[in-house]
């Protein structure tokens, strides 16, 4: 199963990478297309820049950590996040004093609004003329933050149901991480199921990885922690090992 969901998450880009939300511990990730909706959304709003793309991935040469959980494969490890913006700027205003507006405003949002590790935002500028209209972004930055089909088809995923063992108790946890305050929905990118569960023998454990959404007005890094403590406890009452679970969050309203 595993190795089917690596090969999923490398046969689409178009989910961007798997980028980790807070620290080590959090033991929760966010899908860059999700964040880099968040992120657009909020570099629309400053004037005189027309956002061309926008990428975001580790730091390079920064050290990483090791998570406390088990994270989604082809998921980046823990650790500091660079975001990478291109743009059209106006010559209303001089463009140091621009790029450091978009600057900072990106850095704000990562972190504030998602909970992202950022430490650097690199601006370029590729090309200047009139102002742009407010809110504008091109064509290329715009296709990156409309939802893949998989988000689309995910809005109106049923619950996790079934019979087996397994099967069953994913729907019981299903319910659970679906009841948490701040959850829009449970979402089931690439075709796979919302909330998969995992025993394992050597160390005797069970591991849980959920895929949600963030509803409007909610902070994802702190639902995510809200989930993964509720489905903890009560993944972890019929098993001799303790319960760990992973967050993937493939949507916000942030």
């Amino acid at each position: 199963m595993t190795e089917a969901w690596t090969q999923a998450v490398r046969s689409r880009p178009g989910l961007g990478r798997l980028l980790p939300l807070g620290g080590p511990r959090d033991g929760t990730w966010i899908t860059e297309q999700a964040a880099v909706q968040v992120l657009g959304r909020t570099a629309a709003e400053v004037p005189g820049v027309r956002l061309e793309s926008l990428r975001i991935g580790s730091t390079p040469l920064q050290p990483v950590s090791e998570p406390a959980v088990r994270p989604p494969a082809g998921a980046l490890p823990p650790g500091p996040l660079t975001i990478e913006a291109a743009f059209t700027a106006s010559l209303v205003r001089p463009l140091p004093e621009t790029a450091d507006e978009l600057r900072t405003t990106l850095l704000g949002a990562a972190a504030e609004r998602l909970g992202l590790d950022t430490v650097t935002a690199d601006m370029r500028v590729t090309d200047v003329g009139e102002a742009p209209e407010a809110g504008a972004t091109s064509g290329t930055a715009a296709t990156d933050m409309r939802p893949t089909p998989e988000a689309e088809a995910a809005r109106n995923s049923p619950p996790v149901t079934g019979t087996g063992p397994v099967r069953g108790l994913a729907g019981e946890l299903a319910a659970v991480a679906a009841g948490v305050p701040g959850v829009a929905r449970l979402t089931a990118v690439l075709g796979s199921r919302p909330v998969r569960v995992e025993d394992h023998d050597d160390p005797p454990g069970r591991h849980i990885e959920v895929h949600l959404a963030i509803g409007p007005g909610h902070q994802p890094l702190k639902v995510a922690r809200a989930v993964r403590e509720a489905v903890a406890e009560a993944a972890g009452t019929d098993t001799p090992g303790p319960a760990t679970v992973a967050v993937l969050i493939t949507e916000t309203a942030a």
